[in-house]
């Protein structure tokens, strides 16, 4: 396409312009909403709530994700030449490579020392979240082969017109990667640990589905994690109050701060997704005493749950294993969801009945020498994935005699 700039700094042809915004409140609440699988009521489409405005809005008016703190808005608009919104893409113009969980550090570091500057880049993602949604967003309604291809073609485009070195789509849907890998962008996968509910009534018929003694290592594991007195309780819409959320935010700096050095997420970023989106969120909360001691949160979708932050101010042996994964299972079995993603990393998951699953993510390199130097790296990258992703199949606690 020949593709040029009009007199609003937008990128244009005669069929589309596309044009950079600087935050989501760029967009309208409906407008974002327009967009499939980016709202509750939009169940065939896949509901996934940390694509949603109220998210997304939330970690940028609390301060989270803005310039200040590296993760400046320049989400892309597709719209047709008379101004009709087709599709969008959440977008950061990034001045480093933390809180992304795909890391790029090493090309970050090859391309300095190559005398080059990565930074800024570009990042489509979703930001301190290593969770799979759509990136390339859709109007419903709309040609979504054509808006997709537009919308990859456009951020070539922007990624080309700022001058910065790249731009990078993480934790994509395969659909998105297949349509961005036309465009030109190359493709990485890596690997995380999620739980698939077939069909079960109950947690037991899971049970049922796993090697006998890793079952008794489990029914063990729960037992221990609760034997100090410990109780469980999940909270979910108007049972989130703000002293709930004070003791979350405790457990997650304090967890946080000592693993990571520096937690994300600030309090009020907290009070706004419970404000906005309480209905989507399920906190697992420890009480030992009385008195909270443990939480995780997790983002309710029309058919996923997906497990974010945990923290605690008592250790205690095996919490983390049930706040985090046993639970979460437990609930997806009551809600009747078909999957449970936990987050990054962790092979320990596996053990606990959270299957090998290939994580995409697409990159595009205005530098033809760099881009020839991570495309090699990304071709033995993914057999390494797809090699160990056999491996721990092979290694599942799951009855061998029910996959025969």
């Amino acid at each position: 396409m020949d593709q040029g700039d009009d007199d609003d700094g937008r990128a244009a042809n005669a069929d589309y312009a596309i044009r950079v915004a600087a935050g989501i409140g760029a967009f309208t609440c409906e407008e974002w909403n327009g967009f499939a699988g980016t709202t509750r009521s939009d169940q065939g489409n896949g509901y996934n709530p940390l694509v949603s405005f109220a998210f997304l809005s939330a970690l940028e008016d609390s301060g989270c994700a803005v310039r200040r703190t590296g993760w400046q808005g320049h989400h892309l608009r597709l719209e047709t030449a008379q101004g009709r919104l087709l599709g969008a893409v959440p977008c950061y113009l990034k001045s480093h490579s933390q809180g992304e969980y795909v890391f790029d550090h090493g090309w970050s570091d090859a391309f300095k020392r190559a005398g080059g500057r990565y930074y800024p880049k570009l990042q489509c993602s979703v930001p301190f979240t290593p969770v799979t949604g759509p990136r390339l967003l859709v109007s419903k309604g709309e040609n979504e082969g054509a808006v997709k291809g537009g919308l990859a073609e456009g951020l070539k485009l922007v990624t080309d017109k700022l001058g910065v070195s790249s731009a990078h789509v993480t934790f994509a849907t395969e659909s998105d990667v297949a349509t961005l890998e036309a465009a030109g962008f190359l493709h990485r996968t890596d690997q995380q640990f999620h739980f698939f509910n077939d069909g079960f009534s109950t947690y037991d018929d899971f049970l049922a589905t796993l090697a006998s003694r890793k079952r008794k290592a489990m029914k063990k594991e729960r037992r221990e994690a609760l034997a100090d007195g410990i109780s469980i309780d999940w909270l979910t819409g108007k049972d989130i109050t703000e002293s709930a959320w004070d003791d979350f935010f405790a457990f997650y700096m304090d967890t946080g701060g000592k693993k990571w050095g520096r937690p994300y997420l600030n309090r009020q970023f907290f009070s706004l997704i419970g404000d906005r989106m309480a209905d989507d969120i399920l906190l697992v909360m420890a009480k030992r005493s009385g008195r909270y001691i443990a939480g995780a949160i997790n983002f309710i979708g029309s058919d996923a749950l997906y497990g974010r932050n945990w923290g605690c101010i008592e250790d205690h042996p095996f919490l983390h294993f049930e706040v985090c994964y046993h639970q979460a299972i437990d609930f997806a079995i009551e809600r009747k969801l078909k999957v449970v993603e936990a987050g990054a990393q962790g092979e320990h998951k596996l053990a606990r009945g959270y299957r090998p699953v290939t994580m995409h993510s697409a990159h595009y390199f205005s530098h033809p020498g760099l881009r020839n130097a991570v495309a090699d790296y990304l071709r033995r990258e993914r057999r390494e994935v797809e090699r160990m992703g056999e491996y721990l199949e092979e290694h599942t606690p799951f009855r061998k005699d029910l996959g025969e």
